[in-house]
């Protein structure tokens, strides 16, 4: 056969287009269904109109582990989180335009390797998305669809209440993706994400569960907490985050010791997360305290490193 025709077209040409193929390709269809979650979402035209902006696209090749991308599998991106976040605000709040647009944005100012330069030279992720959704392509395509971008800004400061952002020091829809999504690629994930969402509920603005899963997510929790305190994380963001600074603020590179201590530096974690699920509506300390005293015994988690080697 001649490999130049298509045998399925009418003419039988020469060279034919291949027939359009159905594809899930976020921003190009009307509908993306998350590979963790498995809740299809009809996009909404702003949604996928942001998609299509560079701030958005970026995202994919922002890695949302940071620095420990470089020795374990955490290596999904910012844009993979970032769409779960919006798959779950719009399996809980479908009819929230605002919400979910949030949702989408709320890590658009994450820097290279995300966590692992924040701090550095005053660099924060948060006031970098705002001053991104503040202006253009975001502001504009915003307009286009009739929404202020100052609606958006006070969603992502938690000005008005959501699930978004929730309470502080308990379980938020931003904080559940990530410990999930963390969990698989650890390979700590024990209850099928699409199973887990089934049993989960939004009250007050908190993630709320039944108290087996709510065991489950605290598992998860601790288990991301061992993750950021693990030599796979440490390491490579200690090194990385000289580097930087070295860029920045002319840090010197010249190791640190002690006479007798193999050389190295110091360096700190900025802080271990622990936000807590609800128990059926109500806060662990009253209905499970065996694991409200699991996630308190995290912060008492030394946060001060000093890395050597040999």
């Amino acid at each position: 056969m001649d490999s130049r025709r298509d045998p399925t077209s009418p003419s039988g040409s020469e060279y034919a287009t291949a027939p359009p193929v159905p594809t899930n390709v976020t921003g190009l269809t009307g509908e993306f269904t998350d590979p963790l979650w498995r809740a299809p979402v009809r996009l909404n035209p702003v949604e996928a109109d942001l998609l299509r902006t560079r701030p958005l696209r970026r995202l994919h090749f922002v890695t949302h582990g940071g620095s420990s991308t470089l020795a374990t599998l955490q290596t999904y991106s910012r844009l993979e989180h970032s769409l779960g976040v919006l798959s779950l605000a719009a399996h809980f709040a479908p009819d929230d335009a605002s919400l979910r647009v949030a949702a989408l944005l709320h890590d658009v100012g994450h820097l290279p390797l995300s966590h692992t330069f924040e701090g550095l030279a005053g660099l924060d992720h948060h006031e970098i998305g705002l001053r991104l959704v503040r202006s253009d392509p975001i502001r504009s395509v915003l307009r286009d669809h009739g929404i202020e971008a100052e609606a958006i800004v006070d969603r992502l400061r938690g000005r008005h209440p959501s699930p978004l952002t929730g309470h502080p020091g308990l379980l938020n829809l931003d904080h559940l993706d990530s410990y999930v999504r963390s969990g698989r690629s650890a390979g700590r994930l024990d209850t099928d994400p699409a199973v887990l969402l089934s049993r989960l509920d939004i009250r007050d603005h908190t993630v709320s569960a039944d108290a087996g899963t709510a065991a489950a997510l605290v598992a998860l929790i601790r288990a991301e907490a061992r993750l950021h305190m693990s030599w796979d994380n440490v390491g490579p963001t200690s090194v990385v985050q000289r580097l930087v600074r070295r860029l920045l603020d002319h840090t010197p590179l010249t190791p640190e010791g002690e006479p007798g201590e193999h050389p190295g530096w110091r360096f700190s974690l900025r802080k271990i997360y622990s936000s807590a699920p609800l128990v059926d509506g109500e806060k662990l300390e009253q209905t499970a305290p065996e694991l409200a005293a699991e996630l308190s015994a995290l912060r008492a988690l030394p946060l001060d490193f000093r890395v050597s080697w040999d």
